[in-house]
């Protein structure tokens, strides 16, 4: 690592803040130019937030392994399949985890109290997912039920209902799962598999293979309005 590099609690924070400031300025003021420079015909996109406060539309590192923790890979592939705000949002959810990546990186030699207080410090900074949605810091402690929502939380089924984990539905599962056989994946016309995600279409109500429309189960969380790219495009007409 270059001498150059953030070594004290106080450096990594700096370089942290000023990281976090320019990723949200580029979600935010900059909005608009970041929007039209993740263009979903062009490789791999990442989105950078450099010390000097300056954000960057680029190419992932080229050495192996990076210098660095490594941005989401493709963030302009999602661009046009999910409503503008709904994948800003999911942008600002990998902004957050890159931007902790860099600072543990950097901190890696801090002890224990150094690193506790290195995270207090961030952690007193609303996250970029925050600034960007407007939401408000939750200050309440974390639950167990609230540390496994992730696991067993509602996801979009078939019927357009929520539905809890698969290996913990109850006999009217099975059932509901019947009545589905007749449902086709508006992309590919496969058959509904319960093994496999989908995604329903919020405006023509049509159903798609997640891998089909390239949205994962974590992405649809983050997606209030879905709208096939299909119903996107007879919008732009």
């Amino acid at each position: 690592m270059a001498s150059s590099s953030p070594r004290t609690v106080e450096e990594i924070f700096k370089d942290y803040n000023a990281r976090r400031s320019a990723l949200v300025r580029a979600l935010t003021y900059d909005v608009d130019d970041f929007y039209s420079q993740c263009d979903p015909d062009k490789e791999n996109l990442c989105l950078y937030g450099h010390p000097n406060e300056a954000w960057e539309v680029a190419l992932p590192a080229e050495e192996v392994p990076p210098e660095l923790p490594e941005p989401a890979l493709g963030i302009n592939f999602a661009r046009d399949g999910m409503n503008r705000k709904d994948w800003l949002s999911l942008v600002a959810v990998h902004s957050d985890c890159w931007l902790l990546s860099v600072a543990f990186y950097f901190g890696a030699r801090l002890n224990r109290n150094e690193r506790k207080r290195l995270f207090s410090m961030i952690n007193d900074l609303p996250a970029v997912f925050e600034v960007v949605t407007g939401r408000k810091p939750v200050k309440d402690k974390p639950t167990v039920e609230s540390g496994s929502k992730s696991r067993n939380s509602a996801k979009r089924s078939i019927d357009g209902q929520p539905r809890s984990n698969p290996k913990l539905a109850d006999e009217s599962y099975e059932e509901d799962e019947e009545e589905q056989g007749d449902t086709f994946c508006g992309s590919c016309g496969g058959g509904y598999n319960s093994d496999e995600f989908w995604i329903g279409c919020d405006n023509c109500e049509r159903w798609y293979h997640g891998k089909c429309v390239k949205i994962t189960p974590a992405k649809a969380e983050m997606i209030t309005f879905y709208k096939c790219l299909s119903c996107q495009k007879k919008a732009r007409q």
